[in-house]
């Protein structure tokens, strides 16, 4: 440094204020450049007072103190700084811990982290301020401010024209300030229009949440048309610069494959980032990833932890998926008793499918007394207030006494309530006509309401009013055809029963066409999904060649596992095929 400029450092302040801050710009000598800075503050320089907090807010030359630095930014603001002013509002913004006070220093506590209380007022009174000097960055914060605070304080008007003059003075907070005020409250036909062009500029800017709006434009087509390359290409910029929201959409663009190339490595790598973001979506995503395995093997372990960081952010699916593992002890231990405390979780997130399967758990017996009358308390007060899915519930703990008396009169009267909107419920109601259960018997009104819930494609109804119409119980007499039509119906949905079923009408006796060659095929389903008395009758076709297809070897394989699941009619099968091959099969 030339002894001139040394010489005037000692007798000139804006000297000294000018070397100050190029040696903590440069990096070079920031601790001698705090030092300098820390004494002209003292000494009542305005600039150096705002330097001076802005190092102790950003630890340049001295270790971060929010107490320090807030306390010389007041005095720079105070003494009219607008930067200054600009930093107060936003501080204020951000919020202080609950106990913050800068005139005392943060060791005189326990250093425990404590959250942060934004004051709307206050940053509204340093923005405005600093605004009404002509700053844009304030006239952006401030419009913030008249957006988002609270209602004594919000003025949309107010606030586009503050954001109106931001972007005039190309401020990037400005202009995305202004396109989102456009989107949300358009006045006139070109707003749209208007307001993506500002967010396009303030993500020309660098700014992560323009990038993540524009994403939603695009997907959702919002004053243009659709265009999911361009929002997936949005997102990801969004998601890089760490808006969680677009991380999970990004991935669920990769997941699908929707305008950009399908990566399920990628989307996996982008759920986790989100995840450990504390978003629940993408926790609940990652677990359906994992239980699906699709390009790679399925990991339950992960799934069940993944299911659980979400469900503890109280996302109420996954609450459940994790109730489904550990009711099943897939990838965990089994645990019924676990599996209903998710349950119980996802139910209070508002998940209806919850409700219904800790009812099943509370009939089987799982959880306390107290539990059980807790939760049929619960669904009693969601039935009064109308709830369909509630009444359903309560009715089947009227039914079978599940945490109160046992009472079919008011389990039909809650049944009858949600049978207009819930397919169990018209199939519980058609099962109590049918028996005589808080109701008058009534075939017709049983086979009425099994035919509702049968063509909602519950098979429970297909199969029971099938049994009604092959027994001839119907008002109309036997209507084998029917039956076998819904056999048929829900074999094709599952249902293991309905295949053993349709094996049985198709193979004789019925009034039905014979098909055996069909009949081996229902009975072969039924018995691959281990329907014991399906393995019987395969076993019985293929030794006697009822099909025409004779195979004692792999008869002898069905009937020995019909055997092994108690059938004593595979046994004497068993014995007469053994006489009739001398031992030799």
């Amino acid at each position: 440094m030339a002894l001139k400029t040394r010489l005037a450092s000692i007798v000139s302040r804006d000297a000294r204020l000018k070397q100050a801050i190029d040696q903590i710009e440069s990096g070079e000598n920031v601790v001698q450049g705090f030092t300098a800075l820390g004494q002209l503050a003292q000494q009542g320089n305005v600039e150096a007072q705002y330097r001076t907090g802005k190092a102790y807010l950003e630890g340049w030359g001295t270790p971060p103190s929010l107490e320090d630095g807030t306390r010389w930014i007041r005095k720079a603001a105070e003494a009219g700084h607008v930067q200054a002013r600009v930093t107060l509002a936003t501080l204020y913004l951000v919020g202080f811990p609950e106990d913050f006070d800068e005139n005392r220093p943060s060791i005189m506590r326990d250093g425990k982290e404590r959250p942060r209380v934004p004051d709307f007022v206050k940053s509204a009174h340093w923005s405005r301020l600093a605004a009404e000097a002509g700053q844009p960055d304030a006239q952006a914060l401030l419009g913030y401010v008249l957006t988002n605070g609270p209602e004594e304080l919000r003025d949309l008007a107010q606030a586009r024209d503050w954001y109106e003059k931001a972007a005039a003075a190309n401020s990037a907070q400005g202009h995305l300030g202004l396109g989102m005020a456009l989107h949300t409250d358009p006045q006139s036909a070109d707003d749209l229009e208007r307001g993506t062009a500002q967010l396009i500029l303030a993500a020309d800017a660098g700014l992560a949440t323009a990038y993540y709006f524009l994403g939603w434009i695009n997907e959702q087509g919002i004053g243009q048309a659709q265009d999911f390359a361009a929002a997936a290409r949005y997102f990801e910029k969004a998601a890089e610069r760490g808006i969680v929201q677009a991380q999970t959409r990004f991935a669920l663009y990769l997941l699908q494959g929707k305008g950009v190339a399908r990566r399920l490595d990628r989307a996996e790598t982008w759920l986790r980032r989100a995840a450990l973001g504390k978003d629940a979506e993408a926790a609940a995503l990652l677990g359906d990833l994992h239980v699906r395995g699709e390009e790679m093997a399925p990991n339950y372990l992960e799934a069940a932890m993944w299911y659980q960081v979400a469900a503890e952010l109280g996302h109420g699916p996954a609450a459940r998926g994790l109730g489904l593992l550990y009711l099943t002890g897939t990838g965990v231990h089994r645990d019924p008793d676990e599996a209903a405390k998710w349950f119980r979780v996802s139910a209070e997130c508002g998940d209806r499918v919850a409700d219904a399967d800790l009812g099943n758990l509370a009939l089987t017996g799982i959880g306390s007394e107290e539990g059980r009358q807790a939760m049929q308390k619960r669904f009693l007060q969601a039935a009064e207030n109308g709830d369909l899915v509630g009444a359903f519930n309560v009715g089947v703990c009227y039914a079978e006494g599940v945490g109160t008396e046992r009472d079919e009169v008011r389990a039909a009267y809650w049944m009858q309530r949600a049978a207009d909107g819930v397919v169990n419920a018209q199939y519980w109601l058609g099962r109590m006509y049918l028996e005589g259960r808080g109701l008058k018997e009534d075939i017709g009104l049983a086979i009425d309401w099994l035919g509702k819930a049968a063509s909602a494609r519950m098979t429970e109804a297909m199969i029971l009013l099938a049994q009604i119409l092959v027994s001839g119980r119907a008002p109309g007499g036997k209507d084998h055809a029917s039956a076998l039509v819904l056999y048929r119906d829900a074999a094709a949905l599952g249902s293991v029963e309905a295949m053993f079923a349709a094996g049985a009408m198709l193979g004789g006796g019925h009034d039905v066409a014979v098909d055996r060659h069909e009949a081996q095929r229902c009975f072969r389903s039924a018995a691959e999904r281990g329907h014991a008395l399906g393995q019987l009758m395969l076993g019985r076709y293929l030794k006697r060649g009822l099909a025409g297809e004779v195979n004692p070897v792999e008869a002898r394989i069905w009937l020995e596992r019909a055997q092994a699941q108690g059938v004593s009619d595979a046994e004497a099968e068993l014995a007469k095929l053994e006489r009739r091959l001398g031992g030799r099969v």
